[in-house]
């Protein structure tokens, strides 16, 4: 190729490579340009954190020990047969409600009937005779005084109406015994509750010493709960019970939620501490018409100690645990930023925190979005920061 070719085509050659060049160079501008219009803006760092804040505020809250209990029948009674015998009736249904007295069953009489009649007839023949000997001692006493009679028949009659009234005596004791062996065929209800199952049916021989009995009755309502406490609640108890003079609250809710069941009263402090759990037993009372409770039934117990006068509350969120203790995130006066306080809790009850250190009434606690903050962070409240965006909409609709 000749040099004049060569220089006749480098212009275009030139022009061509320049245009390419300034294309790409374009292409890279534009991608990077758009690229920066679809990433999102990054939030500042130092940007407020948007948290939910509650006041420390004073009021009178219940001091209140809480345990697990177990519902157990205020009495329960195995009803059995005091006599041997046949079973006539059955007289109740199983898992009725009875009554005190109420008949529940009898056993064949016959037999005990025919036992009074043979103790009455006995007690009969021997009254018969110490009449007779009583008038016999009146005419011997009659004829010592005319001399027509020995001292030795006087004093024997005298013995004999002594030893019949003794037997009369004990005809009488045996006619009440029969009549109590044949009371004893009516079985009644020593008290009232509700009956189980049945144990024996009508027709079978039962017997004084069965140990099944017939049926077994608990008393459901009054109803009681026997739970525990650790051993440190009995100074406690005491010296609430001392203060008050009344019966102490108890409250009893269901194991899976915090509905109350029913609302009692503490009737025993066991007098001795189990010294093999570190705990002491108690019973509490519970009035119970629509059977709430029931025997073997397992609840949760608030023993209400007494109330605790302007305590100071913060909600239990507020309440965080670190590695020097427990601490809170306070709200300087400002309302922009936050320090974190370390604090002194004396009780949570029911999402309430009772303070006994380290806040004063009015101050601000954070009791949401702790997991951003920091010692000093700048703070906005949420409802608030929700509210700026919808009213910088309504400003653009408006437009």
């Amino acid at each position: 190729m000749n040099t004049k070719s060569i220089a006749s085509r480098s212009p275009w050659a030139i022009a061509i490579a320049v245009a390419v060049l300034a294309g790409a160079v374009f292409w890279i501008v534009d991608r990077d340009a758009s690229a920066a219009e679809k990433k999102p803006a990054r939030r500042g760092a130092d940007g407020p954190v948007a948290v939910t804040t509650a006041p420390v505020v004073k009021r009178d809250v219940p001091v209140i020990r809480t345990g697990i209990g177990t519902v157990t029948a205020a009495q329960s009674v195995t009803v059995r047969s005091r006599v041997d015998g046949q079973l006539d009736q059955v007289a109740f249904t199983e898992g009725q409600e009875v009554k005190a007295g109420q008949v529940l069953a009898r056993i064949d009489p016959r037999t005990f009937e025919a036992q009074l009649a043979q103790a009455q007839a006995q007690g009969a023949k021997d009254e018969a005779q110490l009449a007779n000997a009583r008038v016999d001692l009146q005419r011997y006493t009659t004829l010592i005084a005319q001399d027509a009679t020995t001292q030795q028949q006087l004093d024997t009659q005298k013995a004999l109406v002594k030893q019949l009234e003794a037997a009369v005596k004990t005809d009488a004791a045996a006619v009440k015994l029969a009549q109590v062996q044949l009371g004893y065929t009516t079985i009644t209800a020593p008290i009232g509750g509700r009956t189980g199952a049945r144990l024996v049916d009508a027709g079978n021989i039962v017997h004084a010493s069965d140990a099944g009995g017939l049926v077994v009755i608990n008393q459901i309502d009054p109803i009681t709960a026997v739970f525990t406490l650790p051993e440190d609640a009995v100074q406690q108890i005491n010296d609430a019970m001392k203060r008050s003079h009344q019966p102490m609250l108890v409250e009893a809710f269901a194991r899976d939620s915090d509905r109350q069941l029913a609302a009692g009263t503490l009737v025993l402090v066991n007098n001795q501490i189990d010294s093999t759990t570190g705990t002491v037993q108690l019973k509490a009372s519970f009035v119970n018409p629509q059977h709430r409770l029931w025997p073997g039934q397992y609840v949760n117990i608030r023993l209400v100690l007494g109330v605790q006068p302007q305590a100071l509350t913060v909600p239990a969120s507020a309440v965080l645990r670190g590695q020097d203790g427990l601490y809170a995130y306070v709200v300087d006066p400002d309302g922009k930023t936050v320090h974190s306080h370390a604090i002194q809790v004396g009780q949570v009850q029911d999402n309430v925190a009772v303070i006994d250190g380290g806040l004063a009434a009015g101050q601000r606690v954070v009791v949401d979005g702790h997991y951003k903050l920091k010692q000093g962070s700048q703070v906005v409240e949420a409802a608030r920061a929700a509210s700026a965006p919808a009213s910088a909409a309504v400003a653009l609709a408006g437009r």
